[in-house]
């Protein structure tokens, strides 16, 4: 645990998951595995119907059912309804677009709960649901961005628009950088709304202690503290009084952990009946209701000087948020304005970004939020104004990247909010010379745009950023148990990212011991430290990595106190080494002597990592049918210091099968009337794992993060973040002799064919 010669033994190894042990054995534990005595099954009652007014809601007949409890209604909740506050990105301008935990006066969307039936059974419930009678009168449904914007329909009266903001990136003076500009070039592009999709729905299980006055909530997930937070305001109890549990989860990636009506609408059931509640939400109830992402528009400009030179960028983007703005919902409009620039040096931004409310479920966060889109708007942009301008695509983007010396970079500034970030460190060439080596960028541009056997060959390559570690803090806490092994627990979430194995290796350098010495990491659960953040925006590595390496130099001082003063001896003459404490004199304790000391300590910082990279796709397109094959695909990321080549390598070939899907598969699509038309797996289509064989991912850790003791940046969505932009260039460059420009996703085979066919028809 000194200082001496052993040094980061697991910090950079490929440490094998130690969390697969249990999991693969099954067990694990989900949320659906708790079962309670007395347990009470609920069901939620989902509007079917997009926009109206809630006229009688009667449920006589539903409490009358065999099995039911009870059913609860806004009637049976009270008087004033709360509504989920923001998390984040928050503005007084947001509070009327707030959603209620249950309609009762109004619904917004398919999907959104209306009754919570309570009965012995699951089926039970669900049987009662039909014994509900509902009266609505419907109202038009706003269903796009562009109907929202005429306002001629409002889905909150008292807001007068449904415009709920405009957030604007600010950088330079872009009015004055496209005056008298060389070359100028203007384009429009859209990115479909799809969604994180997890593999497990979302679940809770609440209990209420009528005598103690506590709650516990099974299925906390990403930042439970700021549930609790959110939920004693609601349920007005002392935050101490509720206790969330973090279980296994079956996979975050932005969506899973944020409060819902949900997390609201059980706890309050548990109390309300007095007994332990459980909720599971099933496929089709989790397209419909859990939080959609993605969906904007954006027509945006460029200037450049006639070499190239970027001058500057402006524009104005659209989000479609859904019915609500709710948790999270701004996120992915801030950091369209504020990383519309990317890695490159752009000194004169503008981009407008509204907030549009629509009809349907509410938007939220899901991997690279806003980056995705912000990185398809862009690179799709650059490809074309490289072209016209005579200048192969990826010299334009060498020439305009980020120089080292310029670190940090500051980007834009997003107003109203006042949000200003900086990039720390990095060479963004080396990533993309890197990228062109490993795809052999020059065997590639042989075949651009050629037909080989019957399809086009295209290759692109496309340049990124990822912003990570968002702070304030995090904390985390060591013990030191009876047998010398240390557990650890932190605030930070475990929702797939292996968590337990990068924690563990983290405190066995920082107490240089043996990782079978770490008895286990616990994580997400607000009974395991004072205080903790979660998992989001690429943290739990950074902040939770260096919380432990703070609560471990603690832990190591006390361990000398407490040796010192037993031995009678100054601090600094305690030595500890290999699982023994030694004191100068020749004293020696195994550690198991010190048991039960504890060590909690806080690691805070607002400075955030960017880890950088490049990404390059060779696909063929079938002309006939309009599929894409992705023959190859490369990735090279910078990540700082890398905990774990393994678990970064799964986290990257992860977000880059995700991004691929959507490029090419998942579209949530709308009528006119706000109804969901690909509410089901057989219509929402998702990548599989024979979609997309051909994905290589390299790892580098050239230049470590100034902004945290670990060095490390944070990686878990860097892979998904250019695969849009990148796959809609490699498509165009294959398609580039018939002239095809795609500008919107998914780039299914209908639209891809549907595009040759505009270009190629007689006219």
């Amino acid at each position: 645990m000194d200082q001496k010669r052993r040094t980061n033994v697991f910090i950079g190894s490929a440490v094998e998951r130690v969390e697969d042990f249990r999991l693969l054995r099954g067990r694990g534990q989900f949320v659906d595995d708790l079962a309670r005595e007395g347990l009470l099954h609920a069901v939620i009652l989902r509007s079917s119907v997009a926009h109206g007014h809630i006229r009688s809601i009667d449920a006589a007949a539903a409490r009358s059912r065999p099995g039911v409890h009870s059913v609860i209604t806004a009637a049976e909740i009270g008087a004033t309804i709360p509504t989920i506050p923001l998390r984040q990105d928050s503005s007084p301008a947001f509070g009327p677009f707030e959603q209620p935990v249950i309609a009762h006066d109004k619904v917004r969307y398919v999907g959104e709960p209306i009754a919570v039936v309570l009965a012995e059974t699951a089926g039970a419930a669900e049987d009662a649901l039909d014994a509900i009678t509902l009266a609505i009168e419907p109202l038009p449904a706003v269903a796009s961005s562009a109907a929202a914007s005429s306002d001629h329909c409002l889905l909150f009266d008292a807001a007068g628009s449904n415009r709920a903001l405009t957030l604007t990136g600010v950088r330079g003076d872009a009015a004055s950088a496209f005056k008298d500009a060389p070359y100028v070039h203007r384009e429009t592009f859209s990115v479909q709304r799809h969604a994180a999709v997890p593999m497990e729905p979302r679940g809770l299980l609440a209990e209420w202690d009528a005598a103690g006055g506590r709650l516990t909530v099974y299925g906390a997930a990403k930042v439970a503290f700021l549930n609790r937070r959110i939920l004693a305001k609601q349920m007005h109890l002392p935050e101490s009084a509720i206790r969330m549990v973090e279980n296994d989860v079956g996979g975050g990636f932005g969506a899973r952990g944020e409060f819902y009506p949900e997390d609201f609408l059980i706890p309050f059931a548990a109390r309300f009946t007095g007994r332990p509640v459980k909720w599971i939400e099933d496929r089709r109830e989790h397209l419909a209701a859990t939080n959609h992402a993605r969906e904007a528009e954006c027509e945006l400009e460029i200037a450049c000087d006639e070499n190239g030179t970027i001058r500057a960028l402006r524009g104005h983007a659209l989000t479609d948020q859904g019915a609500y703005i709710r948790t999270n919902g701004p996120t992915a409009a801030r950091n369209i304005a504020q990383v519309l620039s990317g890695p490159y040096r752009i000194p004169h931004v503008r981009i407008d970004v509204s907030l549009m409310m629509t009809n349907k479920t509410p938007a939220g966060t899901y991997r690279g939020p806003g980056r995705y889109e912000a990185d398809f708007f862009r690179e799709r942009l650059f490809d074309i104004a490289a072209a016209e301008l005579g200048l192969d695509p990826v010299e334009f983007r060498r020439r305009n990247l980020i120089s080292e010396a310029e670190m940090p970079y500051r980007l834009a500034t997003v107003e109203p909010l006042a949000i200003e970030t900086a990039t720390d460190s990095g060479d963004y060439t080396s990533t993309l010379a890197r990228c062109l080596k490993e795809i052999d960028w020059p065997a590639k541009l042989a075949v651009q745009g050629k037909l080989v056997e019957g399809r086009y060959r295209g290759s692109a390559v496309s340049c990124y950023l990822e912003g990570g570690a968002s702070g304030p803090h995090e904390t985390a806490r060591l013990v030191l148990g009876s047998d010398g092994k240390v557990a650890v627990y932190v605030g930070s979430s475990s929702i797939g990212q292996r968590l337990e194995t990068v924690c563990a290796q983290i405190a066995a350098d920082a107490l240089e011991l043996p990782m079978d010495e770490i008895s286990g990491v616990f994580h997400g659960s607000t009974d395991h430290v004072s205080d903790g953040c979660g998992s989001y925006s690429s943290r739990a590595v950074v902040m939770g990595g260096s919380a432990i390496l703070a609560a471990a130099a603690q832990l190591r001082d006390d361990v000398r106190a407490a040796a010192a003063e037993r031995w009678g001896c100054a601090a600094d003459e305690v030595k500890i080494d290999a699982g023994a404490v030694h004191g100068p004199s020749k004293q020696a304790s195994p550690l198991a002597s010190f048991a039960g000391m504890t060590a909690e300590n806080t690691y805070a910082s607002n400075k955030r990592t960017y880890s950088y990279g490049a990404h390059a796709a060779h696909v063929a397109v079938d002309p006939k049918t309009g599929g894409v094959e992705l023959l190859d695909y490369v990735a090279v990321e910078d990540a700082g210091r890398i905990i774990n080549p393994l678990t970064l390598h799964g986290q990257v070939v992860g977000a880059i099968v995700q991004g691929l899907g959507g490029a090419f598969l998942e579209h949530f699509v709308y009528d006119d009337e706000g109804q969901l038309l690909t509410g089901s797996l057989a219509d929402y289509l998702m990548p599989t794992a024979s979609d997309f064989p051909n994905v290589r991912a390299i790892a580098l850790e050239e230049r470590p993060s100034p902004n945290n003791p670990l060095g490390a940046k944070g990686a878990g969505e860097g892979g998904i973040i250019p695969v849009a932009g990148v796959i809609a260039n490699a498509v165009a460059a294959a398609l580039v002799s018939l002239g095809v420009t795609p500008r919107e996703l998914p780039l299914s085979p209908p639209r891809v064919w549907q595009l040759i066919r505009e270009r190629t028809a007689p006219r």
